[in-house]
């Protein structure tokens, strides 16, 4: 598919291998879930790929040869791995007699993480690529068109561009200026504080310890022994694992310094571990967790306390857990809203998806004011971000 404008052309690329790393990364900009190595990891090693019902038809758009734009692009036949829930709307047109797959997915594959989706240099650019994404579902005869977690100035062209808005929550830690987890825990009720107390306590008590370790000082072993927590997870929900040992080897090799391995250990063997992304100083991403043996409270400490404590030692901003789980705010993460854009091909349906999302709306912002209402901080106590 080709679109022409002035000296520009949008071209639909099968794979991120296709693309020079350095040029997709100039348009990352910072965030490590936006580089090469990530997006083309998820498909080098098997994770995103036609036969998991992902097929990569990411956009990029060319000045001449510059690439000046590029669209994290998949079609789909299923709604898994994305973390914003479109079932009813597949079980609805399945009711019907139609096909909602396959459908046009622009997101990070398993990564409910806000960030550019149309990374390009400017404005006209992004609105190139949005208008080459709607063309080309058109012409691919998509059900749909849906770009997760943008931020809020890409929500905002893709409304204006005819797409609808959904939004969504999550729950987000913010580091204001903490000295350390004591102060931290000062700010909450003391309820609150009481009870994160007694959690800590009790798996100390348990005889287990933790280590930190950024991916430059991981060994390959200790990525075994993640990847064996990850998969007991999954098994245990009786799930299948979205990703897998090659792309976590693949990460530790290409973006080391931006992981961090949250290990648990008991009499000096590991019990659990969490896997997380850093971003600079600016954000941590709770990613995953496992554990190969039951310690009570052992999952509030690895995925929230360490985090926690890990961003205050650090002076990391804010430390976002991943998507859903109210439990989260009892541990000091506030609810923050998320948004996601859809284009519906479908006249009737989209009007009717039109009216579900105008109630969902109301209905989520009465959702986070009742949950703000439920604040874990005390009276006067904000968690915000540090005033710069």
């Amino acid at each position: 598919m080709s679109t022409h404008q002035r000296h520009e052309v949008i071209r639909v690329v099968e794979s991120a291998g296709d693309i020079d790393p350095l040029a997709w990364d100039r348009l990352a900009g910072s965030n490590p879930l936006l580089r090469h190595a990530f997006v083309h990891g998820l498909e080098r090693t098997g994770c995103v790929a036609p036969d998991s019902g992902w097929v990569p038809c990411h956009l990029s758009l060319w000045h001449d040869d510059t690439l000046t734009g590029i669209m994290p692009l998949y079609l789909k036949d299923h709604s898994y791995g994305e973390f914003v829930f479109d079932w009813a709307w597949a079980e609805a047109y399945h009711r019907h007699g139609l096909s909602y797959y396959p459908k046009l997915l622009c997101a990070l594959p398993f990564t409910p993480v806000t960030g550019p989706r149309l990374m390009a240099q400017s404005e006209r650019a992004r609105a190139l690529l949005l208008a080459g994404a709607l063309a080309f579902a058109e012409r691919s005869r998509a059900s749909s068109l849906h770009i997760l977690f943008p931020p809020a100035e890409v929500a905002a062209e893709c409304e204006r561009a005819g797409m609808m808005l959904r939004k969504g929550v999550q729950f987000h830690w913010h580091n204001a200026g903490y000295r350390d987890f004591d102060d931290f825990l000062g700010n909450l009720t003391r309820e609150k504080r009481k009870k994160i107390r007694q959690e800590r306590r009790r798996v100390h008590d348990a005889g287990v310890t933790f280590r930190w370790l950024r991916g430059t000082d991981a060994t390959e072993a200790d990525w075994v022994f993640f990847d064996r927590c990850y998969r007991r997870t999954y098994r245990e929900h009786r799930s299948t694992p979205y990703l897998n040992l090659a792309f976590f080897l693949h990460l530790a090799r290409h973006l080391p310094e931006h992981l961090l391995l949250i290990e648990a250990l008991r009499d000096g063997n590991p019990v659990a571990a969490t896997f997380n992304i850093v971003s600079g100083n600016e954000v941590l991403y709770g990613r995953n967790w496992g554990a190969v043996a039951h310690i009570p409270l052992l999952h509030f400490e690895c995925c929230y306390y360490q985090t926690i404590e890990y961003c205050i030692a650090h002076g990391i901003g804010r430390f976002e857990g991943g998507a859903q789980g109210e439990h989260k705010m009892a541990r000091g993460l506030m609810p923050a809203e998320t948004v996601s854009a859809h284009w519906v091909a479908h006249a009737e349906f989209r009007r009717a998806i039109g009216q579900y999302l105008a109630r969902e709306t109301r209905g989520i912002g009465e959702y986070v004011d009742d949950l703000s209402e439920r604040s874990p901080f005390a009276a006067g106590e904000v968690n915000s971000p540090a005033p710069s």
